[in-house]
């Protein structure tokens, strides 16, 4: 294991979603989990209870981010939308939820029900319900305050979708259905001791009601993954890898807010890397792409863009082309930039 052999302890970057994350993932436990693994590196897994029965998606989180309370949202309202958009992406509609409250002793009763008020609202948006909870409260340093664990069961309504990073082929048009970097500047900005000011609001929201007219429509959509940890530098990298095609990026065709562009400066970030919480990457056939396009910016989706194309040429590689036309290599993120980020 490349990554784990430098030390023999876990690395915050091993949390990252870069590539980090996934030698963990595919160095460690698939390994020592072989034989018991369905799922194949997806948003969420796809089972059925047997042969004859309907298949549903499921997928599960844990959420640590650290200001609990951000600009557009809290760690309430980022959970239920951060599950429910992993079975969005396969195509399901999350019908139920399981929750895991953590909570450290001397938690503030009024943060946690402002934390609660935040997921039922959240949740009733959604239209799913919770079938089961647990909570748990762990003494005075064991743990940061609050930590939720959330699981997500989608239905599928819509069974002409087949939605995977497995099998994307070439010529195809890759989407984003809005800004990028949003939530990872928000909650940089909002860091205790960081000290920015801006009035910028994550983009944390439920994606589900904002794809359901492509999936009504019929499109070919090859995948579709939310951007979230590693941003849509590890989820195009992803998908280059899992399908052994290339990528090109046109980067001044991506969706990126002047705040955010400002912070990124400041810090020496790249939005690429930074995660969202309420935007998704498509990959749409080239042929309906303009209609996907049109459809997102109906859906209240305005900055939704069509960024680039897969390709034959480098292939598992992702290439970014610049205004200049000058292009390189936008590689997996490596390291941590912002821990606790979701």
């Amino acid at each position: 294991m490349r990554y784990l052999q430098i030390s023999d302890s876990i690395l915050l970057s091993h949390g990252s979603g870069g590539v980090e994350s996934q030698n963990l993932i595919t160095e460690l436990f698939y390994p020592l989990l072989e034989g018991c693994v369905m799922g194949g590196g997806e948003d969420a897994g796809i089972g059925s209870l047997s042969q004859n029965t309907e298949k549903f998606a499921l997928s599960t989180d844990g959420y640590v981010v650290s200001p609990l309370f951000f600009n557009g949202g809290d760690i309430g309202k980022l959970c239920v939308c951060g599950s429910c958009n992993d079975v969005a992406m396969m195509g399901a509609k999350a019908r139920y939820l399981s929750a895991s409250f953590m909570i450290e002793e001397g938690f503030l009763i009024a943060d946690l029900k402002r934390i609660v008020e935040s997921f039922a609202n959240t949740l009733k948006q959604s239209g799913a319900k919770l079938l089961s909870a647990d909570t748990k409260v762990l003494p005075k340093g064991t743990l940061d305050k609050l930590f939720i664990t959330t699981t997500a069961l989608g239905e599928f309504l819509y069974p002409h979708l087949n939605l995977s990073a497995f099998g994307i082929p070439q010529d195809c048009a890759i989407l984003v259905s809005g800004n990028i970097g949003t939530h990872g500047a928000v909650i940089y900005s909002n860091r205790e001791g960081i000290g920015l000011q801006s009035d910028l609001q994550s983009d944390c929201s439920l994606l589900y009601p904002v794809l359901e007219p492509l999936f009504q429509a019929k499109l070919k959509l090859y995948a579709l993954r939310d951007a979230t940890r590693g941003g849509i530098a590890s989820v195009l990298n992803e998908w280059a890898n899992a399908s052994k095609i290339g990528i090109e990026i046109e980067e001044e065709h991506l969706p990126i807010l002047s705040q955010v562009r400002g912070i990124c400066e400041l810090l020496g970030f790249e939005a690429y890397n930074l995660a969202n919480e309420g935007m998704c990457v498509l990959c749409v056939a080239k042929e309906d792409a303009t209609k996907a396009l049109e459809i997102l910016h109906s859906q209240g989706a305005p900055n939704a863009a069509i960024i680039g194309y897969t390709t034959s040429e480098n292939a598992t590689k992702v290439v970014l082309k610049t205004p200049f036309n000058a292009r390189r290599y936008l590689d997996y993120p490596s390291g941590e930039l912002l821990p606790r980020i979701c």
